[in-house]
Formats: C-alpha cells, structure tokens, sequence
C-alpha cells in the first residue's frame, strides 16, 4: 500500500486517498529536520493500519532525503518505540 501513498506538497501531508476520504500524516522542515507533526485517520480507515504505513513511509522519506525526524506527533512517538531501529533517525539536538 506503500505506493498508494502520495505526497502532497502543498499541505505538507503523506496521504492516504479512497473516495473522498482522506488519512495525513502532517508534516513541516525545520532547519534540515522533517517534523512529524499529526496523523489523521478518518474512521472508514481504522483497523487497517493505516497510521503505520503512514508514519513507516514518513521514515523511509526521511531517511531517503537525509533528513532528521523531530516527532511530535503520539502515535509517532509510539512507532518509534515499537521499532527502535528508527531511533538512529531522529534528530539528536532534539531527541536526546
């Protein structure tokens, strides 16, 4: 579902589209750093796993454009400890 995953520029959003429903990740750069800042998931996505495949393609986006997270968003927080190897990305100013 990786591939069904866009990126939207404008919004500063990865984003999950069926109909006219719509899952986000948002996001914002700071300094040389992507900040993960809320994930959204409208009901008629839940159970699916949407949030993580939301916040895995945020991390494989950064780390394919050499860029630090800062997470701010929970449920961020919350993959990262369940997959500690992501740890080695966050920016260490700002995760210490």
């Amino acid at each position: 579902m990786k591939e069904n995953i866009l990126n939207d520029k404008n919004n500063l959003q990865f984003q999950i589209v069926e109909g006219d429903d719509i899952a986000y990740l948002q996001y914002k750069y700071h300094n040389n750093s992507i900040a993960l800042i809320n994930i959204v998931v409208p009901k008629v996505f839940r159970r699916r796993g949407i949030a993580s495949l939301l916040a895995a393609y945020a991390f494989d986006f950064a780390k394919l454009n050499s860029k630090p997270v800062l997470v701010y968003c929970p449920f961020a927080a919350h993959y990262v400890q369940n997959h500690p190897e992501l740890s080695k990305q966050l920016d260490k100013e700002f995760h210490k």
